[in-house]
């Protein structure tokens, strides 16, 4: 029998790949790229084509687990749901999705008398649909009456939205992948793209190979290097510094667009004053920078050549994972605003998103000070750093969790995992038992996203919706989710998805309200990007910015020398500076990935790069890590010139090698976002 073919969207990264699921007797056999598809334009990455194991994979949770420990904590539920209860092993029992969320009711209720309602949190929902992501966060405000939602952006973009929307309005890529084909001039900072986005890597390699057109800006060689025209390796911690630099050649150089600044934009004397009296801003100031004298040079070459041409930019967490990560992207924001490189095709801003839905979670309001539609809610909660905090200080005791494995890819690991500790219950909903569903009281298995209906939001907007390649009787997260509002007096009585999609088209109407799931259906393949209205919006800011007034603001922030550049310019480089990232074989904390033979061999071990002049230092296969917040497990390293020396790179997808551990509570000063791209560690040989 010929397999079935079903169109639907990659699990994954945010690119938000078109897919055909080859199946046979409700089995995926394969995953191909759509041949016409708009996003992945017939190619997808290994993950995309290689990355569905996991769905039938042995550490699936297909019955609800809840552990046994904790029933014996709390006997008057055991009593409650005794009749459903299996062994399964000596922690768990299994039990049924009714049980389990009697059970899971009973106790947020007493916590809650006990405790008052705001001790009640829910963390997670960007790696599920934008329906579940909706109902999570509603259940969470209004069922639970808690202000306290947030999810994983808090460890990515979310300075992204932060530096965005404080300049232009909206925290969103403003243009399509394809305008790379009709852009004169690409800027790519802090952004591994073959690696962590390799179908927009895609277009920019095949651009740069007929125009020469492209900058990159990094901390260590990365592959897309090879095809730059410009390509700059610079300091850890030096972004600000270098996108103020480019701002003041722009300026000094009286390259910038008066006619665009003196008509979408104001405040820019003040920021103009402001930054060329700034000696941090002045590219002289790397000519005191050892090792990185050429620089002085470079960055004003690859600012002219963005001012002058139709150009856009590029990045990731290389930039908000920082202290002055808001900051940055404000200064890279001011870079359009002062060359008019933004509001038409091929002029642009572009963060380039994680998670396969984040930017859709963000639009369904799961985070602390943003209702859907980023309107502003009734009480501001608390951000996960925060919570975290809460939970040590005894003001946070339940914890729902939807698709984060916040015990392995947030920062300060043994602070959370004291703060976790203390908690007096925890429930996650997840696909595979992952790190945080193993330390969990109730775990309930759900759909993936090959097995249900669901909008999903890429990194430029665009809404795909996902259908089933197989079927499944497990439920969906918002159906979960549903019952637990039942259970707790609510009265949630939606029949599929579409509706809760329709209520979202109310609530969020200025983005969504005319991307009908008829609509969604029949553009399946092209997606709809937003706001949808009669029409879609491929390019944002043609008029008007989405402040107040329309104007573009300017808030300069000087960049603070600190770590790495300090040392430099003191010739004072001690110790080892360290940055994380990803591989192209596996997906932020590998769960699923894991799960694929032909992924995991291809890197079943987090590796640390280590440049090859420092092998003295390194005499053993394997080293640990080590500084005042904790220490790695034992890693593998690898000689390479593709770092500089006195620095070091490390991948963070295996929960095992505990690499968040060594990350404490620096971060962004704005936002929260932890300074996960640069941290001073100690190295210790292992035997």
């Amino acid at each position: 029998m010929d397999a079935q073919q079903i169109d639907s969207v990659c699990t994954y990264c945010g690119v938000g790949c078109d897919i055909v699921g080859h199946i046979q007797e409700n089995k995926i056999i394969k995953i191909t790229a759509s041949p016409d598809g708009y996003v992945s334009q017939g190619k997808l990455c290994i993950k995309g084509k290689y990355g569905f194991d996991f769905v039938t994979a042995d550490n699936r949770v297909r019955a609800p687990r809840i552990k046994k420990s904790f029933l014996d904590k709390n006997p008057q539920i055991k009593t409650a749901i005794a009749g459903s209860l299996r062994d399964l092993d000596d922690t768990w029992y299994e039990s049924d999705i009714d049980s389990a969320t009697t059970a899971a009711s009973m106790k947020l209720k007493e916590i809650q008398a006990a405790y008052g309602e705001k001790s009640f949190c829910a963390i997670g929902g960007a790696r599920t649909s934008c329906e579940s992501a909706y109902l999570f966060q509603k259940f969470t405000r209004h069922t639970m009456n808690s202000p306290h939602i947030d999810n994983c952006a808090r460890v990515c973009h979310s300075p992204s939205l932060k530096g965005m929307r404080t300049t232009i309005g909206e925290g969103a890529a403003t243009n399509p992948y394809n305008d790379i084909y009709l852009t004169e001039f690409m800027v790519v900072i802090g952004s591994n793209t073959t690696e962590a986005h390799p179908i927009v890597a895609n277009r920019m390699v095949d651009a740069s190979r007929k125009s020469n057109n492209l900058a990159v800006i990094d901390v260590r060689e990365i592959k897309l290097m090879k095809f730059a025209k410009h390509k700059a390796i610079v300091p850890h911690e030096a972004n600000l510094l270098i996108l103020n630099m480019m701002a003041y050649v722009i300026i000094d150089e009286e390259l910038y667009d008066r006619e665009f600044i003196a008509t979408r934009t104001k405040w820019f004397d003040e920021y103009k004053e402001k930054i060329l009296n700034d000696p941090y801003a002045n590219p002289d100031y790397f000519k005191e920078i050892k090792g990185y004298e050429h620089l002085s040079k470079l960055i004003p070459n690859i600012a002219r050549e963005y001012a002058v041409k139709r150009s856009m930019i590029f990045w990731g967490l290389g930039i908000t994972e920082h202290l002055d990560g808001s900051y940055a992207v404000m200064a890279i924001t001011h870079l359009a605003l002062i060359t008019g490189n933004i509001g038409h095709h091929g002029a642009g801003l572009m963060p380039l998103r994680g998670q396969n839905n984040v930017q859709g979670a963000c639009d369904m309001g799961c985070l602390p000070y943003y209702d859907p539609d980023y309107q502003e809610p009734k009480e501001v909660g608390l951000m996960t750093p925060q919570l975290v905090d809460a939970m040590l200080d005894g003001k946070i005791k339940a914890v729902l969790n939807m698709g984060e494995d916040i015990t392995h890819i947030h920062p300060n690991l043994n602070k959370i995992d004291e703060a976790f500790g203390q908690l007096e219950f925890l429930m996650v909903q997840e696909v595979m038992m992952n790190d945080v569903a193993a330390r969990a009281d109730i775990v309930v298995g759900v759909k993936s996203a090959y097995e249900k209906t669901g909008v999903y939001v890429n990194a430029m907007r665009r809404l795909h919706l996902s259908q089933p390649l197989v079927h499944s009787d497990l439920p969906d997260d918002w159906e979960v989710i549903q019952m637990l509002d039942n259970k707790m007096g609510g009265t949630y009585d939606y029949k599929e998805s579409s509706e809760v999609w329709d209520e979202v088209r109310e609530v969020a109407h200025r983005r969504f309200s005319g991307a009908s799931y008829m609509r969604l259906e029949r553009h399946r393949k092209r997606g709809l990007q937003w706001p949808v209205y009669t029409e879609d919006t491929p390019v944002l800011h043609l008029l008007d910015f989405r402040t107040d007034d329309g104007l573009g603001e300017f808030h300069y922030h000087q960049y603070q020398p600190r770590g790495m550049v300090v040392e430099l310019i003191e010739d004072a480089l001690q110790g080892y500076h360290l940055t994380t990232g990803r591989t192209l074989a596996h997906y932020n904390n590998a769960a699923q990935t894991k799960a694929s033979e032909s992924l995991n061999k291809r890197y079943d071990e987090d590796i640390l790069l280590v440049n090859e002049n420092d092998a003295e230092d390194f005499p053993t296969e394997y080293v640990i890590l080590k500084n005042e917040h904790g220490q790695t497990e034992p890693l593998r390293i690898r000689l390479t010139d593709k770092v500089q020396p006195k620095t070091l790179f490390v991948t963070f997808h295996h929960a095992k090698s505990r690499i968040n551990a060594i990350f404490g509570d620096k971060r962004d000063e704005l936002i929260l976002t932890a300074a996960f791209k640069s941290i001073k560690v100690d190295v210790l040989p292992v035997a």
